[in-house]
């Protein structure tokens, strides 16, 4: 079995777009050129000198040519391949970590991804950095726009002490596209339990700080601290200004009526348990970082979610600039659910409650495909007592096209599965960029589709 894997993995160098079959073409003249220079030299040494029977024999002088030819080229062939594979080894494999696999596997996975679509995605917290773990394996064209409105914990510290934009999910995103994930992921999220102003921070925090002092700027310590732990794609911020997050919440009076209630900060808004009408940015006018405008234009593929509703996904569409550049965008559009409500931000929330939410904060049209979990059967772990399912459609939702999956994490089901996220995310876009979707790409973005449920594999 190993030995049939390892030959399955060598014919990948000849797999279309590994950009390997033009140099043995390349190589193969070269050696067919200098061959016919060592033919002539043989031809003219055979006209003025006789070889022993040793020669006859060892260039086959006995065969007719053809035959002669055919078994030279086999065996020249054979020894030039031997050669490349053993090269390979010696040039490459010293660089490889252990259990990578085969070279010709690593540079095809590589090839396939820089080939991969170009794909914004929007959130924070956990949920964005699932999706962009999941992502990573399809496509290296990545770029993580993330919210700078979170306000607690480390990052709320730091942003306040240091007047940076918090790092906190940036962090994450980091971490979760880098190439070594699990080791980087693990440093990243170790907290300091102790030590005179190092007590409650994160290594990945003080990291990014660290380097936006070395670099002169956040947007700079971002992408130094990308290149320095290989990461696939981009971490950026929707906006460069303090933005702080407000929300206005419905309360009940003591006399049985209904008031309002505003909120200031991120921290301050899911842990009140009232339900929120509407979350706003100050200064509402916060302009868009251009590298995000220009990311979300150029792509092939913008996906919002999953995270929470209100203080992850929300945060990053309300700069302005940001939602009308996703509306103005030729790709398509997706909107991840959540999996699980969240308590005291989407309590009782179903799927068409969070487009209506979405869709009452930026707009109609901006967000024409959605993608929610189907796989509601699985049972509610004890310590998660709060822990509700997000319900999918029973009906069309008008102006939208639902598709349904199973993205149920089995360890942990109120989040999503990388795997399965990202596959589903694949599948739509294949479907929506198939040749008839390809040629109605203008239509199918900026008119409003018939509602459809669309039950993947």
């Amino acid at each position: 079995m190993a030995s049939s894997n390892g030959r399955r993995s060598h014919l990948k160098w000849l797999v279309p777009g590994m950009h390997v079959k033009r140099w043995l073409l390349l190589l193969m003249l070269g050696s067919i050129v200098l061959s016919l220079g060592f033919a002539i030299l043989i031809r003219s040494a055979a006209d003025s000198h006789t070889f022993s029977p040793i020669v006859y024999f060892g260039m086959l002088q006995f065969a007719d040519r053809p035959l002669r030819a055919l078994v030279f080229s086999g065996m020249g062939l054979g020894l030039i391949g031997l050669a490349l594979y053993k090269l390979s080894q010696a040039l490459v494999e010293p660089f490889l970590r252990p259990g990578q696999g085969h070279v010709a596997d690593i540079v095809y996975q590589h090839r396939r991804r820089r080939g991969g679509p170009k794909v914004v995605a929007f959130g924070g917290g956990t949920g964005l950095s699932t999706l962009l773990r999941g992502l990573k394996k399809y496509t290296d064209n990545i770029t993580a726009i993330v919210t700078v409105a979170d306000d607690g914990g480390s990052s709320g510290r730091l942003r306040q002490e240091l007047g940076l934009p918090p790092p906190g999910d940036f962090r994450a995103c980091i971490a979760a596209l880098s190439d070594a994930e699990t080791l980087t992921t693990r440093l990243f999220e170790y907290r300091f339990s102790e030590g005179m102003g190092l007590n409650g921070h994160s290594f990945g925090n003080l990291f990014i700080a660290a380097m936006t002092n070395i670099t002169g700027s956040f947007e700079s310590g971002l992408a130094e601290a990308s290149r320095v732990l290989a990461v696939r794609g981009q971490v950026i911020p929707s906006t460069l200004q303090d933005v702080t997050l407000c929300a206005d919440l419905r309360e009940e009076l003591e006399d049985g009526a209904e008031g309002w209630r505003r909120v200031q900060g991120e921290s301050a808004i899911p842990g009140l348990g009232q339900r929120i009408e509407r979350v706003f940015l100050q200064p509402e006018d916060a302009r868009a970082y251009p590298a995000a405008v220009k990311a979300i234009l150029d792509a092939d593929l913008i996906v919002a979610g999953p995270g929470s509703l209100f203080t992850s996904v929300l945060p990053n569409l309300l700069v302005d600039g940001i939602a009308r550049a996703v509306k103005a965008a030729q790709a398509p559009r997706i909107y991840i659910c959540n999996v699980a409500t969240q308590p005291g931000e989407t309590a009782g929330f179903g799927v068409g409650e969070h487009v209506e939410s979405l869709n009452r904060h930026v707009g109609e049209g901006v967000f024409m495909h959605v993608l929610a979990n189907n796989n509601t059967r699985m049972p509610i772990p004890a310590p998660t007592a709060h822990f509700e399912w997000v319900t999918p459609p029973t009906d069309d939702l008008p102006g939208v096209s639902v598709y349904l999956a199973d993205l149920v994490d089995r360890q942990r089901p109120w989040r999503h599965d990388s795997e399965l996220l990202a596959s589903a995310i694949m599948q739509i876009y294949a479907q929506l960029t198939n040749s008839q979707a390809r040629a109605e790409k203008t239509a199918l973005n900026h008119s409003v589709p018939a509602p459809t449920v669309v039950q993947l594999r």
